[in-house]
């Protein structure tokens, strides 16, 4: 999965668009369009225009929650939030040919969605965040570490994404828990140069692979 993931979010400054083409042009190759609270006529536009510019990238791209857009734009995959449709009848209608990401909070959450056949966990949050609303308690580091832990003794084998929060401050940390990859939104884009910032972040996390 992806090590960096950006998902968006509208904001005064910058459009879902233009925060993906930036994150896409600092070096993310996996990008989440997420547009809460939209209607699917509202997201369908908007998503062929994110879709086309992650193809010129040659980067994964996901829509979050609607799944029958997944299947009719023929995008990378989706995400699934607690609340949306279960993983299960996700893989029912797409397919194995299709990414589908749920969201943890704990580790039954995560063994349930391993269970469902997810391929990658969206765990959080890493702190407080702005950007969703009804957050999960906070995880931390001890948070992660103590999932991951759980992981390896269930001998669970899945993707987990770090999200919630996360700034480029906390990035080594957060990689030394044993987590896949960071998911990043609101400290790219309040950053004064959001590619700059972006392209940073990528390297930091691809030194950890190194």
């Amino acid at each position: 999965m992806g090590q960096v993931q950006f998902i968006t979010h509208y904001t005064e400054k910058y459009s879902y668009q233009d925060a993906a083409r930036m994150a896409l042009k600092g070096g993310c190759r996996w990008i989440q369009l997420r547009m809460k609270d939209a209607f699917v006529e509202e997201i369908e536009p908007v998503a062929l225009q994110v879709q086309a510019l992650c193809r010129i990238y040659k980067a994964t791209f996901i829509i979050d929650d609607h799944v029958e857009l997944v299947k009719k734009l023929h995008a990378d995959g989706v995400h699934l939030g607690k609340k949306d449709m279960p993983v299960v009848d996700a893989r029912c209608i797409l397919g194995k040919d299709y990414i589908i990401g749920g969201t943890a909070n704990t580790f039954e959450d995560v063994r349930m969605l391993y269970e469902a056949d997810a391929d990658y966990i969206g765990c959080d949050p890493f702190r407080y965040t702005t950007t969703k609303k009804n957050l999960s308690p906070i995880l931390g580091l001890e948070g992660y570490q103590n999932i991951i832990k759980q992981m390896q003794e269930a001998d669970i084998h899945l993707p987990i994404v770090a999200i919630g929060g996360i700034t480029i401050d906390d990035i080594p940390q957060i990689m030394q828990t044993g987590v896949s990859g960071i998911a990043l939104s609101g400290t790219v884009l309040r950053a004064d140069s959001p590619i700059e910032e972006m392209r940073e972040i990528v390297e930091m996390v691809e030194k950890q692979y190194i």
